[in-house]
């Protein structure tokens, strides 16, 4: 059996944020998955590759600015019936009722735990994204 290849979309206007997401992720969070990951730093490029791309999964920054994660998730769950399953990255675990208003699928906090997200990641994909 061939593994999943998995299109991960990675928002934050840091680059460091994203580089630490993609390595708490990583390219096999689980077996049987790989991953492949797209990047948006702002509000508009990451509707752009929602729109163009066959995203499996978003993971945002709850923390980026002007445009948060929680809001452009909730933005895309508003505005789309296909929007993917949705991970915000929190600072503070408090902000998990602003994520459960913006019907984020998951939250995980700063700083990222591998084998949390791994698993979050992967769960993610098993049970929202199609096969």
């Amino acid at each position: 059996m061939s593994d999943r290849l998995c299109t991960v979309l990675l928002y934050s206007d840091d680059p460091q944020v994203r580089d630490r997401m993609r390595l708490a992720v990583g390219p096999r969070p689980a077996p049987g998955l790989r991953i492949e990951f797209v990047e948006a730093s702002t509000y508009a490029e990451c509707i752009r590759l929602v729109d163009d791309y066959e995203i499996d999964l978003m993971v945002l920054d709850g923390e980026a600015s002007p445009g948060g994660g929680i809001g452009i998730a909730r933005q895309i769950k508003d505005d789309r019936d296909d929007a993917p399953p949705t991970c915000v990255v929190i600072a503070r675990a408090a902000d998990r009722w602003l994520a459960a208003y913006a019907e984020v699928d998951a939250t995980l906090v700063h700083p990222l735990d591998p084998v949390t997200t791994g698993t979050t990641v992967a769960e993610l994909l098993r049970t929202h994204a199609p096969a």
